[in-house]
């Protein structure tokens, strides 16, 4: 009696796509590193400026605004007129401001603090959050 066999199936691994992938991503490499500019440096010793160092150590300040309405300059009280007087006294002196306001303010006294110091000529002025 003969028996007939079932046919048995083929579990190997097939690595043509594998290799295909394989030298895609060494061709996509081999030629983008041909775009990739290398800036070459020179070792040279700079001379040295007076105009270079900065003499005036500027500072950061906190303004900080509650939900009454009041102002504080780095933790000590202070009116818009003062604000607006101290912001200018210290003109050059100030890296940069953060401003802490309650979320309960209106958007415009937030606005107008970040005018005073764009107008004290400060770049850097953040708002503290959460």
């Amino acid at each position: 009696m003969r028996f007939l066999r079932g046919h048995e199936e083929d579990f190997s691994l097939d690595y043509t796509p594998l290799i295909d992938v394989v030298f895609l991503l060494l061709i996509f490499f081999m030629v983008s590193t041909q775009f990739v500019t290398f800036q070459k440096r020179l070792e040279v010793a700079l001379p040295k400026a007076k105009a270079g160092e900065s003499k005036v150590k500027k500072e950061e300040v906190v303004i900080e605004m509650t939900a009454s309405g009041a102002l504080f300059w780095n933790g000590e009280p202070v009116s818009w007129g003062g604000l607006e007087d101290r912001l200018s006294k210290e003109k050059g002196k100030i890296s940069s401001v953060v401003v802490r306001a309650d979320r309960s303010l209106p958007y415009g006294d937030v606005v107008r603090v970040m005018g005073l110091c764009k107008s004290a000529d400060i770049s850097e002025v953040g708002i503290a959050v959460r």
